[in-house]
């Protein structure tokens, strides 16, 4: 059997992807966690072989709790499972530990057969995540940290310094240090050069709606 824990903050999507895999006779979802904290104790109380990881977790980081996860069982595969489709966001998910990366368009059987290519040593990339690897976006943002990355990525959403720092657990000194040092290693002397650059990425998109 291959042991499947579910990290993501909708408890519906997990209840969703719990249905889904649970079908398989090979599956066997041994728990869900919706924060970085839920899943490292799960790691510490059932060993699964498997973590199915959203990268956008409420008051958490996904990036971190890949991170964590990889440093915690070295032997855990992750695939990601997630709404971006950025290869900004590729890119630091690999850096982070993960051995895939599909996003939450992917067709269910394309979800089944990741998990077992996983668990199988391949390296799995949905269809929409390979043509995002060929395109590359702003190879910059590859270079920064799983943690600058994340920091970045909410401020380019909108969240205020404070959000930031209560998301991270940070303080709001420590958020505009790193802010200072991602502007540096990015070449960015103002936010609109960082929201470009992110744009480049996927990171943000200047066309989509507003959110309500």
């Amino acid at each position: 059997m291959i042991r499947i824990i579910l990290v993501d903050d909708h408890a519906v999507v997990r209840s969703g992807y719990r249905r889904l895999l649970c079908a398989e006779p090979d599956f066997d979802v041994v728990g869900e966690a919706a924060t970085v904290q839920e899943a490292n104790a799960l790691l510490q109380r059932v060993h699964p072989d498997v973590a199915v990881v959203d990268l956008s977790l409420k008051n958490s980081s996904g990036l971190e709790a890949i991170a964590g996860m990889a440093a915690r069982l070295p032997q855990l595969r992750i695939l990601v499972l997630s709404m971006h489709d950025g290869a900004g966001h590729l890119a630091q998910a690999l850096k982070a530990g993960a051995h895939g990366y599909l996003t939450k368009c992917s067709e269910p059987e394309e979800v089944i057969d990741g998990i077992r290519g996983v668990v199988r040593g391949r390296r799995v990339l949905s269809r929409d995540m390979r043509d995002a690897a060929r395109e590359g976006g702003d190879e910059a943002l590859h270079d920064l940290k799983p943690r600058e990355f994340e920091l970045l990525r909410l401020l380019v959403q909108g969240e205020s310094v404070q959000d930031i720092a209560t998301a991270m657990h940070l303080s709001p000194k420590t958020v505009l240090n790193y802010l200072t040092a991602i502007r540096q290693k990015l070449g960015a002397d103002n936010d609109f050069k960082l929201m470009h650059l992110a744009a480049r990425s996927g990171l943000v998109d200047f066309g989509a709606a507003a959110p309500t």
